[in-house]
C-alpha cells in the first residue's frame, strides 16, 4: 500500500519515475511494482531468502533480516557508479529532491553522503542524528567503501537490532580516517519534514497543510 501510494503521488504530481529503482525481496512486491510501472531489480540468491511477513516488533529476526536489504540495494548501484538516492517506502515527494542534491552550483554538492535529520537527538545515534530512511549518496570510492564495509559489519546490524545505529558509527569512522564527506541536513529545516516535525511542530504543520512551506 505505501508502495502504491509512492507511485500514485509522484504521478499525480507529474514527476518522472523512470529513474526510480524498487528492489524487492519476494516475487509478490516484484509483480507489484511492475504493476506500477516501476523498474526492479530482484536478487534472487540475497533477497530470497528473507522474509516476507511483515515485522512485528522493531528489532525482531524479521526487522533485522530487512536491514540487511538496505545495505544490498545501496551498495549495487554505487559499485555500478550510480548516485544514489536511498528512500524507505513511507515517503512521498512534493517536489523533486534530486533538483536539490544534484545542483552543482550547491554547497552540498562538496558532500559525499547527505541525510534527513533523523530528529531524534539519542545518544545511540550520535554524533550525526543520521535518518537511514533517506539520504543521497554520490559514487565514488569513498562511499563505495563505506557500504560495503557495512556489508562486513552486517553482525552488528544483528547484535544491535539496527542499520541505523551500524551506519552512523561508521559515518564517523570513514570521516575521521578516509575523508568522507558527511552532511546532514538541519533538523528544523522545513525542505525535508519528517516524523519530528509531524509530532513536535504544530506551527510548521499547519503551513505545510496549507502549503506554504518550501518542502520537497
Amino acid at each position: 500500500a505505501l508502495l502504491m501510494n509512492f507511485a500514485c503521488s509522484a504521478r499525480r504530481r507529474g514527476f518522472d519515475l523512470g529513474k526510480v529503482l524498487v528492489f524487492p525481496t519476494d516475487m509478490e512486491t516484484k509483480e507489484l511494482a511492475e504493476g506500477l510501472g516501476l523498474a526492479t531489480y530482484y536478487d534472487e540468491k540475497n533477497m530470497g531468502p528473507l522474509p516476507s511477513g511483515e515485522a512485528k516488533r522493531y528489532g525482531d529476526r524479521n526487522f533485522k533480516a530487512m536491514m540487511y536489504a538496505k545495505v544490498l540495494c545501496v551498495l549495487y548501484p554505487l559499485m555500478l557508479g550510480y548516485d544514489v538516492l536511498f528512500q524507505d517506502v513511507d515517503i512521498v515527494w512534493i517536489k523533486d529532491p534530486l533538483e536539490f542534491f544534484q545542483r552543482k552550483d550547491s554547497e552540498i554538492s562538496q558532500f559525499d553522503v547527505i541525510f534527513q535529520h533523523d530528529g531524534s537527538l539519542s545518544v545511540r545515534y550520535a554524533p550525526y542524528s543520521a535518518n537511514s530512511g533517506f539520504y543521497y549518496n554520490r559514487a565514488n570510492k569513498r562511499t563505495q567503501y563505506l557500504y560495503m564495509s557495512m556489508l562486513y559489519h552486517s553482525d552488528l546490524i544483528i547484535n544491535w537490532d539496527s542499520h541505523q545505529q551500524v551506519l552512523v558509527q561508521l559515518l564517523s569512522e570513514h570521516s575521521s580516517l578516509f575523508g568522507l564527506g558527511v552532511k546532514v541536513l538541519g533538523r528544523d529545516t522545513e525542505m525535508f519534514p519528517g516524523g519530528y516535525h509531524y509530532h513536535r511542530n504544530r506551527v510548521f504543520m499547519k503551513k505545510f497543510i496549507k502549503r506554504e512551506t518550501d518542502s520537497y
